[in-house]
């Protein structure tokens, strides 16, 4: 019984320590910059995306490297979402309460709608257009494998959409914090922006980081409530699906552990119960895995495989996205969050 853990772990191992190497450098680079420029540019977390594409695009990795890049962008991204709910205030969320909720829910449903319409009018089968549309509203690649068994989809379809989504997910976290000046965002409203459009929570923490602390607090936030939609959209998908032979979705795919724990460390914290002492190492070692998890998911992006995508998905994907933007630009507008 102890073997198999032990066995894992070693598999992981090779992984983990190519990881650590990518984010050291990535911290390096940070450094450096500072030391040249007064100012570093491009945080290590970005650093560590562009660094780990560049070599899973440039050179070929050995297979033994798999586990443990998968190990760094699942698992070690989870634990640091836990580990953050014990920093993050929830007051910027609540103070615009049912208002933002309800923004988020529709915000998600409509996007689903407009994703879905867009892939059928480009001729994309209808299960295709479901993966872009659950995957480009709600959670990106999560959202795609999550909801890929309830809907019965085919293989190729699933290793498309979530090719060409993890690349421009990288493309997007570069690009975002240049909305900040373009549109004349304040902090809270990058963050509630970014939690809406971007796909994955390590990007949302990605895109924010070095805009201010407040934009990562309420991105993450805003994007978690966002996950939390996947739970009635697959619910809803397996419900539609069982009459097309689909599978009931598992509990732990519409309501993710990382979240629950991220919501129980983020309640101790507003009463109190997490010691001060404790709030400062907990925040700097949610950094350091978060930035390890963006050597992963790096390291898990070909940016060749845009190329294999095909040009109609990436269309889709692309408008879809866009799509998203206008919708989270103007529910922001409307609620009047500053």
């Amino acid at each position: 019984m102890v073997k198999q853990p032990l066995k894992l772990v070693r598999n992981a191992l090779p992984g983990l320590a190519l990881c650590a190497v990518v984010t050291a450098i990535a911290y390096a680079m940070e450094n450096i910059e500072s030391a040249l420029f007064g100012h570093a540019w491009l945080e290590s977390l970005v650093l560590a995306i562009l660094l780990g594409t560049a070599v899973r695009t440039v050179h070929r990795l050995d297979t033994r490297f798999e586990d443990g890049i998968q190990v760094g962008a699942k698992l070690l991204l989870e634990i640091a979402v836990v580990l953050l709910g014990a920093s993050v205030s929830a007051g910027a969320l609540l103070e615009n309460g049912i208002g933002l909720m309800s923004g988020i829910a529709a915000v998600v449903a409509i996007a689903i709608a407009l994703s879905f319409a867009l892939g059928r009018a480009f001729g994309l089968p209808r299960k295709m257009a479901i993966l872009i549309a659950c995957g480009n509203s709600i959670c990106g690649n999560s959202a795609i494998a999550a909801v890929a068994p309830v809907i019965d989809a085919d293989g190729k379809d699933v290793a498309a959409a979530i090719a060409f989504t993890a690349v421009l997910g990288v493309v997007v976290v570069l690009v975002l914090p240049l909305m900040v000046s373009l549109l004349s965002f304040s902090p809270t409203q990058f963050g509630v922006f970014a939690g809406l459009t971007v796909y994955a929570v390590p990007q949302v923490l990605a895109a924010t980081s070095s805009i201010s602390l407040s934009s990562v607090h309420i991105g993450t936030l805003v994007k978690l409530v966002r996950v939390l939609m996947l739970g009635p959209v697959v619910l809803v998908l397996s419900l539609i699906g069982r009459r097309e032979g689909g599978r009931r979705p598992a509990l732990s795919h519409m309501v993710p552990w990382f979240i629950v724990g991220f919501l129980l460390l983020l309640t101790l914290r507003s009463f109190g119960a997490i010691p001060e002492a404790a709030i400062a190492p907990m925040h700097v070692t949610a950094n350091f895995l978060t930035i390890m998890s963006m050597a992963a998911l790096g390291l898990g992006v070909d940016a060749r495989s845009v190329m294999r995508a095909g040009c109609r998905v990436a269309a889709v994907v692309v408008l879809s996205l866009l799509a998203l933007a206008v919708i989270s630009f103007f529910l922001i507008k409307m609620l009047g969050i500053v």
